[in-house]
């Protein structure tokens, strides 16, 4: 026994040996990243968190104001409200919509057909397109007086909506722009469907299980994961709606597309009010962990995770 102990030592100390040089490795290997996120971000949330507490507007430096930002929000800011409603407007329309279309693309996409590749390239397009290029887009399609929606709208004898001047019917237009981008959740939906084991389908059919059947007790159940994966990403994204609000409507008409990011832009690059900006912020990450800790715990109830073999 002690021969073969000492025949192992070597290679068990040239192991460790070994072990300690791919741990100190890898720390090096991510240092840049560590250090990119301590300068980066790190560093700046920390300083918008005491911002938060000043008065600050960059051409001068921070005066401590306690909690006047916040008290200021609550009691005082009608557009603070007005932006927080616009938002909560477009989350609640926007990802539920989108989750549908999402998944309906992605049933299509999952069809063996020929030229299937290409549709799913097509489908994800909207995806990588620039955010300024195709809300310039959409400005030029949904034009009152020039566009081409209400070109074909004319033609057909419909009524032709001022789309983005229309308080009543901005947001929805918003929402439905915001389907747009459904190509990026459909992908991830297309992914979880290969995913789903063909066994279980082939079970449920001699079973005696219809498509309807299949598709409610077994497609369902075994992509819950990447609905509330979708659902959780969703919320958040459509919680910082700003790009088309600035570039088609700058927040109008009266305000019906102030959304909370626009409002909060404005309030720290147009009226450089950085610390009433940063209360601002720190009240959106608030609402936006709540919301994911909230879904965190409602998952645990509906969320179907296959256990592993």
């Amino acid at each position: 026994m002690s021969t073969v102990a000492w025949l192992r030592l070597p290679q068990t100390a040239k192991r460790g040996s070994l072990s300690r040089k791919e741990a100190w490795e890898g720390r090096a290997f991510v240092l840049p990243w560590v250090l990119g996120f301590l300068v980066f971000t790190a560093g700046p949330m920390a300083a918008s968190v005491y911002f938060s507490f000043c008065d600050y507007s960059v051409l001068s430096s921070a005066k401590w104001v306690g909690l006047q930002n916040y008290t200021k929000l609550f009691t005082q800011d009608r557009l603070f409200r007005l932006s927080l409603y616009n938002t909560a407007y477009f989350v609640f329309l926007a990802v539920p919509f989108g989750l549908v279309t999402s998944f309906g693309l992605a049933l299509l996409l999952n069809v063996r057909v020929r030229g299937i590749n290409l549709y799913r390239s097509l489908y994800y397009l909207p995806v990588i397109t620039p955010s300024v290029a195709t809300a310039l887009t959409w400005t030029l399609l949904f034009a009152g007086d020039y566009g081409v929606v209400n070109a074909v709208l004319r033609k057909l004898g419909l009524p032709a909506p001022n789309w983005f001047f229309d308080p009543k019917i901005t947001k929805l237009v918003f929402v439905f722009l915001g389907l747009w981008g459904a190509g990026g959740g459909a992908i991830i939906f297309l992914a979880g469907l290969q995913n789903v084991p063909q066994t279980l389908y082939e079970a449920a059919s001699i079973d005696g299980a219809n498509a309807w059947d299949r598709f409610r007790y077994v497609t369902i159940p075994m992509m819950t994961p990447i609905i509330f994966f979708n659902l959780v990403q969703g919320i958040i994204g459509t919680f910082q709606v700003f790009t088309g609000a600035y570039i088609i409507t700058a927040g109008g008409p009266a305000n019906s597309t102030l959304f909370y990011v626009l409002y909060l832009y404005n309030n720290a690059f147009r009226f450089f009010k950085m610390g009433y900006a940063s209360a601002l912020a720190w009240i959106l990450f608030s609402i936006i962990l709540s919301f994911t800790v909230a879904q965190l715990e409602l998952a645990k109830r509906w969320v179907y995770y296959e256990a592993p073999m």
